[in-house]
């Protein structure tokens, strides 16, 4: 009888733990599945406030979308967002972009930024962690309307587009970016 307990103590401690592991994985799932909707809604955002953005999307080898970078500083400034990593137009992987600048600047925003990467190499360097961007002044702002004529510059065009804040800024500064593996 005391075995018999001693088993079914047992049998129940693993039982609550495989509850437990198994709710962890849906609640993984679940978040990789929304940061895969919101990066698809950003691209959809983009397409609409300046259609000439689905150029790029349609013909990049891959590109990276960021729903939603939080920005701030007063003299020293940070940024960071998650996103995802397409190739082909399918997710490939979480993403995320963090920025530190040095300058005159004072303020908060929030924007959306796509990497776009024109070809294999690009995108390889991405992957790898050897793209590493120098300040913004490669981006691009999209803006409703706008006419632009963007070109790759050494494989890589970024495209970002405001949400709120307001922002004055002179400064210097890179932005670094890393990319996960998907957990199962």
């Amino acid at each position: 009888m005391k075995y018999q307990i001693n088993f079914l103590n047992h049998l129940v401690a693993v039982v609550f733990l495989m509850a437990i592991f198994s709710t962890a994985s849906i609640a993984q799932n679940n978040k990789e599945k929304e940061r895969i909707a919101n990066a698809k809604a950003t691209k959809a955002a983009f397409i609409a406030e300046n259609d000439k953005t689905a150029k790029f999307f349609n013909t990049a080898y891959g590109y990276a979308i960021y729903p939603s970078i939080g920005k701030g500083a007063v003299g020293i400034g940070g940024a960071h967002g998650n996103g995802v990593l397409f190739k082909g137009g399918v997710e490939q992987a979480p993403t995320s972009m963090s920025q530190v600048t040095v300058g005159f600047q004072w303020g908060g925003q929030a924007y959306m930024e796509v990497v776009f990467f024109e070809d294999k190499r690009a995108y390889d360097n991405f992957v790898s962690g050897k793209l590493k961007l120098s300040g913004q002044a490669s981006a691009v702002a999209v803006t409703a309307g706008a006419s632009f004529d963007v070109k790759y510059n050494d494989g890589v065009a970024i495209f970002t587009m405001v949400k709120g804040g307001l922002m004055y800024e002179a400064s210097v500064g890179g932005q670094k970016f890393d990319v996960k593996e998907w957990k199962n």
